[in-house]
């Protein structure tokens, strides 16, 4: 019984290297901003343009259908290109796309630019998993959880900031401008780690 407990903890050892929440930080603003964002823009739609809601679901799922269909494309794209490549563009365009929604004047307008910003959270999450194994060939398993945890755990922060800025402030502006501010904060942790992770990992492929 002893021993079934160390075999348990060992499997976090992981969360001990830097790595490890790191990559769970970018997939937490990836896939935490698909799931958050797809979890709010029905309400955004109905509440910002006074669509219906029939209207606002149709909206959505455009969005969503966009965001998951270009997923495995991410994965293709990191490969050619190395994941950290693909990364930073992700976090580019989607701080860019959050921001314009903020001030986005109509619904044609809004709908692009959550398209865009879907597109490119999509592409990240598949180049975060073009990253992980590089990493942790031996704790694969683990560090999949680990990172799929964090990223519910980002969608439900980012669904519950939106809220949180409707209600303070009556507008949803704010909490997208929070959310591409963390899109930046992603971006400058990438590129504080992507020297150190070119010159010591080993993997082979494209960083």
């Amino acid at each position: 019984q002893a021993q079934f407990g160390y075999d348990r903890l060992r499997y976090f050892q992981p969360l001990k290297t830097p790595d490890a929440w790191w990559l769970m930080g970018f997939y937490a603003v990836t896939f935490g901003g698909f799931v958050g964002l797809a979890a709010s823009l029905p309400i955004y739609f109905t509440d910002r343009f006074g669509l219906t809601t029939i209207t606002a679901g149709y909206c959505t799922a455009a969005c969503v259908f966009a965001g998951s269909l270009v997923r495995p494309l991410g994965g293709a794209l990191a490969d050619r290109i190395g994941g950290v490549k693909a990364l930073s563009a992700v976090f580019v365009v989607a701080a860019l796309a959050l921001a314009g929604v903020s001030a986005a004047p109509t619904v044609a307008s809004a709908l692009a630019l959550f398209v865009l910003a879907m597109l490119a959270l999509g592409t990240g999450n598949g180049s975060v998993f073009q990253l992980v194994p590089q990493r942790f060939q031996a704790e694969i398993g683990v560090m999949t959880g680990l990172v799929g945890m964090a990223g519910g755990i980002g969608g439900f922060y980012l669904a519950s900031s939106l809220g949180f800025a409707k209600q303070l402030t009556g507008s949803f502006s704010a909490g997208f401008l929070i959310f591409a501010g963390l899109a930046l904060v992603a971006l400058a942790g990438l590129i504080l780690v992507k020297a150190r992770w070119r010159s010591t990992w080993t993997s082979g492929a494209r960083i």
